[in-house]
């Protein structure tokens, strides 16, 4: 069994998505189904009450853990917790927070991100949600997508483990966009963090 958590600080449409692909596997055996059953969404972290997130978590009966700033940031992030859950992986669904040092030496190449945008492009410090999609339009690119990496111990510079690319059109607005955007994600994010936790266990 590989644990994973989910860290997200909003709505949770992307803990969503994971939890229905990789915990209810509502199509085993079928095409593009859960090939591995025995990978498990056992925590959502979260770090601000009342966040939708949590309410998904309390609907799918998985445990949820509220983060305070000063454990997370200053004390050991949390670590024991998630030692104790026999958490495998983590992966970041809209998670606002810097990941601290003491958890990326402890979950190496195990802590996948997924970013709005075509890294290494619009990435870094304050490029996440709407800034991004507002940041792409404003320049006036084509393209857009979204991209899942690893995380280290900059803001979205870890290596990237796959990209998908959409069309910025001419009359688009940032909730167009971004609206396009989450579709890649929902589409692709499930089925990447599968892919990568059943290739770590060849």
């Amino acid at each position: 069994m590989k644990k994973i958590a989910v860290f997200a600080s909003g709505a949770g449409s992307n803990a969503a998505k994971i939890i229905e692909r990789l915990t209810h596997n509502p199509s085993p055996g079928g095409e593009g189904s859960n090939i591995d059953p025995k990978i498990e969404v056992a925590l959502v972290v979260c770090n601000k009450p009342g966040a939708g997130v949590l309410k998904i978590a309390a609907e799918n009966n998985i445990p949820a853990l509220l983060l305070d700033k000063e454990k997370f940031f200053r004390g050991d992030g949390y670590l024991q917790e998630l030692k104790d859950r026999g958490i495998d992986f983590i992966v970041l669904a809209g998670f606002l927070w810097k990941i601290p040092s003491v958890l990326i030496k402890a979950y190496p190449k195990k802590i996948i991100n997924i970013h709005p945008a075509l890294l290494p492009h619009y990435g870094g410090k304050g490029m996440y949600g709407q800034f991004v999609h507002e940041a792409i339009i404003k320049n006036k690119e084509k393209e857009s997508g979204i991209t899942i990496h690893y995380v280290d111990d900059l803001y979205d510079h870890g290596d990237i483990i796959f990209q998908a690319h959409c069309p910025v059109l001419n009359d688009d607005t940032a909730e167009t966009l971004s609206s396009r955007i989450q579709q890649l994600e929902h589409q692709f994010f499930p089925i990447v963090i599968e892919q990568v936790i059943r290739e770590e266990n060849k």
